[in-house]
């Protein structure tokens, strides 16, 4: 598993996973190298929308059609730091390039493009990210906590928090039920 790439995936997190954290998530993951890998839960929306954010760190969002989209939480590291998954990648001050077409950034100026709404497309706010050192999420991996499958942008961006899980599964032909809370290797 050493020469595995998950950038551009999603990891699919087994009944067997306990970490309250992680349990019942979908993670897009972002960048994956050999120093480790960075994601963001795209699944569990917290009790907060744009609206509400970007009162809080003082932006006016004057696109009100995206007034009620949902703040995820992202994963348990930087929970005080915001970070947009977006399509188009777009120039920002700091974009993590994950594909041809979507990007990563957590700098101000993408939220600010948003609060004018200069920059309506497709987007996912998060505040936190989940973050794997070198080796670890391989580690992960071989102790059968994750299933990953290519992610697709519309299961992104398309659909409710709550359909994307079941949908990234309905990749790989199985559903959640189908799943043993046992881990075991063949």
């Amino acid at each position: 598993m050493d020469s595995v790439n998950l950038t551009d995936h999603f990891l699919i997190a087994m009944p067997t996973l306990e970490d309250p954290y992680f349990a019942n998530s979908l993670v897009y993951v972002c960048e994956h190298n050999e120093n480790g890998a960075l994601g963001i839960i795209v699944n569990r929306p917290l009790d907060l929308d744009l609206a509400g954010l970007f009162e809080k760190i003082d932006i006016k969002l004057e696109n009100t059609g995206l007034a009620k989209l949902p703040v995820y939480f992202g994963g348990p590291v930087q929970l005080d730091r915001g970070f947009v998954l977006h399509r188009p990648i777009g120039l920002w001050q700091s974009t993590l390039k994950v594909n041809a077409e979507v990007g990563l950034t957590s700098s101000r100026d993408v939220l600010l493009a948003v609060g004018s709404g200069s920059h309506a497309s497709d987007l996912l706010v998060s505040l936190g990210y989940a973050g794997w050192e070198g080796g670890q999420l391989e580690d992960e991996l071989a102790q059968n906590s994750w299933l990953t499958v290519r992610a697709q942008p519309t299961i992104l961006f398309d659909l409710p928090p709550e359909e994307r899980l079941p949908a990234a599964m309905q990749q790989l032909g199985i559903s959640f039920s189908q799943l043993s809370d046992v881990a075991g290797h063949a």
